[in-house]
Order: C-alpha cells, then sequence, then structure tokens
C-alpha cells in the first residue's frame, strides 16, 4: 500500500499537467475537448480508484505469488530479460480482460465508468473503477508464471503499464503514420471509445495493437465516420461512484423482474447489454439510438458552480496527496476512516454538480466527519505537527464549503433554471 502511494504522489502531478497543457492547448486551437465539470468528474473517478488501491478494497482469489511458486518451469532474476517478458504478457493479459469486460454483462459494470464521459481527452483516462473489487483475471498470467517472472517485477510492471495508456486519450493527436502498425495510438483508442455502430467493441489493446488485429477486432478510424464518445445508456450523473454500480443496479432489477430462472441466472453471463424478452418496453431504460442526435449531459452550469467544482477537487486532490504520503503514519484502522472521508467528500461535490437538492445533506455529513475526526483525534491526522493552525485552516474551508452547497442548492441553482428557461 505504501509503496504504491508513494508512486502515485509523483504520477498524480504529472497527468495533472498534462491535462491542464491539453486545455491550454485546446483554447488556443479553438478546439476545446476538456469542459472544466467533465474532467473535474473525471479526476474525481481517479481519486476514488487510487484510494480504493491503495487501500486495499479488493480481493484476489488467485495471486500471481502462488500461481509462480507452483507452475514456474524456471525461476528467472529480477532483470531486463524478466521485465520485457512481465509487460508483454501484461499487455496478452490487458487485452483479453479488456474485452471480456466489454463482452460479459456482469464485467461490464467495472468498466463503464472508464467509457462514461462524452468528451475524449487526457481526463478521462483517469475514470477507473472502484466496482472492481474482485480480481478474475490472474490465470491470464500464467505464461509468466510459467517462466518463472518475479511476483516482484509483475507488481511493478503493472502500474508502470497502466500509466503508460494514459497518452492516447485525446483528439488532438492525429494519425501517427508507422507507429499505428505497432501501437496503440489516439486513433486506435477513439475508436474504442466510440459508440458509433461501427466503431463498437473494437479496439481492446492496451499498447501493441496487433492483438486486436490477431484477434480479429481491429477496426481503423475512419475518415468519413467521425466518433461519438460514452455509452449507449449515458451516466446523466456526474458521480463517478454512482456511475459504477449503474450498470450492476440494472442487472439486479432486471434479474429480480424476470420471470425465468434460466434468464435470473444466465443474465449476469450474457453478452454486454442483453436483457430479457421484452424487458425494452416493460422496464425501459435511457439508450441512445441516434449518435448524432443525443444531448450531452450537464453542459447548462453556471460559470461559478463550474469553478467552485475545480476548486473542490485540487482541494481533494492536497488531502490525497496526505494521505498517500503519510499511510505508515496514520495506520491502521484511522487510512480506512480518511478513506471513507475521501469517498463521502467525492459523493458530496459531484452531487452538487449533478444539481441534486440532496447535496446539502451530504456536505453536511461531510462536515460531521470531519469536526467528530479532529474532535476525536485532537487534529487531522497529525497534521498539526506539519503546521500548528491547520484546525482553523480546515474548519474555516468545511465551513464556507457547506455554505457554498446551501448557496448553490437554494440560490445559483433556481437562478441558473430560470434563465435557461427564459433563453
Amino acid at each position: 500500500m505504501e509503496e504504491y502511494g508513494k508512486i502515485l504522489i509523483i504520477a498524480m502531478p504529472i497527468f495533472l499537467t498534462l491535462i491542464v497543457i491539453e486545455k491550454i492547448y485546446g483554447i488556443y486551437k479553438k478546439d476545446d475537448t476538456a469542459p472544466l465539470i467533465d474532467s473535474v468528474s473525471s479526476i474525481s473517478s481517479g481519486i476514488t480508484n487510487s484510494v480504493k488501491d491503495v487501500l486495499g478494497l479488493s480481493v484476489t482469489f488467485l495471486s500471481y505469488e502462488w500461481l509462480v511458486s507452483k507452475i514456474a518451469l524456471q525461476h528467472l532474476e529480477v532483470s531486463v530479460l524478466s521485465y520485457f517478458i512481465a509487460f508483454f504478457v501484461i499487455d496478452f493479459y490487458g487485452y483479453w480482460s479488456h474485452r471480456l469486460a466489454h463482452q460479459i454483462n456482469f464485467l461490464w459494470n467495472k468498466h463503464a465508468i472508464h467509457h462514461s464521459s462524452e468528451e475524449f481527452n487526457l481526463a478521462c483516462a483517469l475514470r477507473q473503477p472502484i466496482a472492481s473489487l474482485l480480481n478474475l483475471f490472474t490465470f491470464l498470467l500464467i505464461p509468466a508464471a510459467l517462466l518463472g517472472v518475479p511476483a516482484t517485477v509483475i507488481a511493478i510492471t503493472l502500474p508502470l503499464h497502466l500509466f503508460l495508456q494514459f497518452w492516447y486519450h485525446t483528439k488532438h493527436i492525429k494519425k501517427m503514420g508507422f507507429v499505428e502498425k505497432i501501437l496503440v495510438t489516439p486513433s486506435h483508442h477513439r475508436v474504442h471509445h466510440a459508440i458509433n455502430p461501427e466503431y463498437l467493441d473494437k479496439n481492446h489493446s492496451q499498447i501493441f495493437i496487433f492483438w486486436d488485429k490477431l484477434f480479429g477486432t481491429f477496426q481503423e478510424e475512419l475518415d468519413n465516420v467521425p466518433p461519438v464518445f460514452g455509452i449507449t445508456r449515458p451516466a446523466n450523473t456526474w458521480n463517478p461512484i454512482r456511475i459504477n454500480f449503474q450498470h450492476l443496479t440494472l442487472l439486479i432489477k432486471d434479474a429480480w423482474h424476470a420471470p425465468k430462472w434460466k434468464d435470473k441466472l444466465t443474465i449476469w453471463f450474457k453478452p454486454t447489454g442483453w436483457r430479457p424478452e421484452n424487458f425494452e418496453e416493460l422496464y425501459p431504460v435511457n439508450k441512445i439510438e441516434n449518435v448524432f442526435d443525443f444531448n450531452k449531459y450537464g453542459t447548462q452550469n453556471s460559470q461559478k458552480l463550474i469553478y467552485w467544482s475545480v476548486a473542490q477537487v485540487l482541494i481533494t486532490l492536497l488531502f490525497v496527496s496526505y494521505l498517500f504520503d503519510n499511510i505508515a503514519k496514520i495506520g491502521l484502522p484511522n487510512i480506512f476512516i480518511y478513506g471513507f472521508f475521501i469517498f463521502t467528500t467525492i459523493y458530496s461535490y459531484t452531487e452538487l454538480m449533478d444539481k441534486s437538492k440532496y447535496a446539502v445533506l451530504w456536505e453536511g455529513l461531510r462536515f460531521v466527519v470531519v469536526i467528530a475526526i479532529i474532535m476525536y483525534y485532537g487534529d487531522w491526522f497529525g497534521l498539526n505537527h506539519v503546521f500548528s493552525s491547520s484546525n482553523y485552516i480546515i474548519f474555516s474551508y468545511f465551513s464556507l464549503s457547506l455554505l457554498a452547497s446551501i448557496y448553490f442548492v437554494t440560490i445559483d441553482f433556481k437562478t441558473n433554471q430560470n434563465q435557461t428557461v427564459t433563453s
């Protein structure tokens, strides 16, 4: 946990800087592909995923370490060769786990968050799941285990492999010539994120594009078919925690309503999007039928709400950085209390972004949690040792945040709604 937290402290400012550069470049080119409120939701999703991972909130039924101890035909030393083999096998693993997440109903729940943005930019790369509480795909690393690649090499290579998938989430880089034949490029990945019928469930590769060409899932970006992004059953919320469980909720409801026991049991393993017969009429859900004729979610917002949401996510990043940098000092079980605070924080301000009247209640809960922590521990998890006035600063910020939520719900949202109706 602690080592991964340290890695993220280095990675987070790099990702954030690149996101800002893309935003500035888009404004300069008069082609801004990164609306601020969409980026805030994406970054918030990245925060929830990283906190979940650092806290170890997932279960692995089959660990790689156990696998390599049982089936290795030889034992490689930590070397350039072992890292090369690990990277190649992890990319193979990534292709198939990614493809299965697109093709099996219950697995789609953990991946839908990544596709939920109706934009395509660097920030949306951070839309990663908290719903992936079970690791089911370790068996795909069998080739590495047979060759005896050390578990430490796999542990280091996995996050590196994930981070290298960040750069190609952009519309500003067009086709890249010869590189297109070897690596996954922005053009390839735009196809993957598109909901156009021509592009659905294509280009599952993560680093090397030849997996798609080998297994028949490759699709080139067509000049006459501009990609349209999102998911066919749009999320219609900025709240990443709710997005993480939307598809699961639908599956549970459909399984409950299904009259046949066969459908109740098999719905989980059917192709993604499958529903029992006539359920689209009996229990309709919002679905995009024409990808060139639908309204993107949450485009009408006051500048005050947008800038306040940006401020909230930046302040949350400071709290997260303090957690990651002080995991050992904060210790168990306090890091889980801290994690609960982070999840509550993100739920609160993204509900405000959704213009929910319940945002005030969530902000009130967050305020109570913070006051309870400071009263019980005397300060914010040892922050007074860094600077003595931290309690006053934290109390002032959360008081202001609660007042701001009340203002937005009672005044700003109603004013903005009236202006929208008038126009």
